[in-house]
């Protein structure tokens, strides 16, 4: 999991990054159910994963107020 760059983010559109807002979801929510099922060590990918949709929200949310 790597983190994303919010450099590269402001390059995509809207609808973008309503859609890598959804598979971030989607993986943080995989993620968690594979931390309790014990299938997981990798703890570290759970903070990495939130902080990646808080970007992208921060991101979606300048966009649609027109301040980027």
């Amino acid at each position: 999991m790597k983190d994303l760059k919010a450099s590269e983010l402001r390059e995509k559109t809207v609808p973008e990054l309503e859609e890598m807002l959804n598979k971030e979801r989607a993986d943080l929510y995989k993620a968690r159910r594979d931390l309790v099922l014990r299938q997981m060590t990798d703890t570290a990918s759970l903070k990495i994963r939130r902080h990646n949709i808080a970007r992208i929200l921060t991101l979606i949310n300048e966009k649609k107020r027109g301040t980027a």
